[in-house]
């Protein structure tokens, strides 16, 4: 019988550093799905610096954190400086865009209602 893989992707059993799975591309947004179910979705990106995900809105809490690099999350109508080794929480409902300052790495987890 097969095991079931949950996470995909990504390694089992080695350390490894998250960054490492995604690479910079010049001008592009590039991603990286490692979950993706109704109710969760784990998702590593690399945005090159000038790129942006625009404002949009979600059905879950969405937590960044960063990887590498710096960038701007605005939430609702406040502006957040991201840096290496931040989190920040995105709540459901709530607009939200992002704009790379420089080269920025993120492992973003979105959990939904079931």
């Amino acid at each position: 019988m097969d095991k079931e893989i949950y996470l995909k992707n990504i390694p089992h059993s080695t350390v490894l550093a998250l960054d490492s799975l995604v690479e910079y591309e010049s001008g592009k947004v590039v991603s990286l799905t490692l979950v993706q179910r109704k109710e969760l979705g784990i998702t590593l990106f690399a945005i090159d610096k000038g790129e942006k995900i625009g404002g949009h809105a979600a059905n879950g809490d969405a937590m960044v954190q960063v990887l590498d690099g710096s960038a701007e999350i605005t939430i609702g109508e406040t502006v957040h400086t991201v840096t290496a080794g931040s989190s920040i929480v995105m709540p459901a409902n709530i607009r939200h865009a992002l704009s790379a300052v420089e080269a920025f790495k993120m492992l973003l987890i979105v959990v939904k209602p079931a």
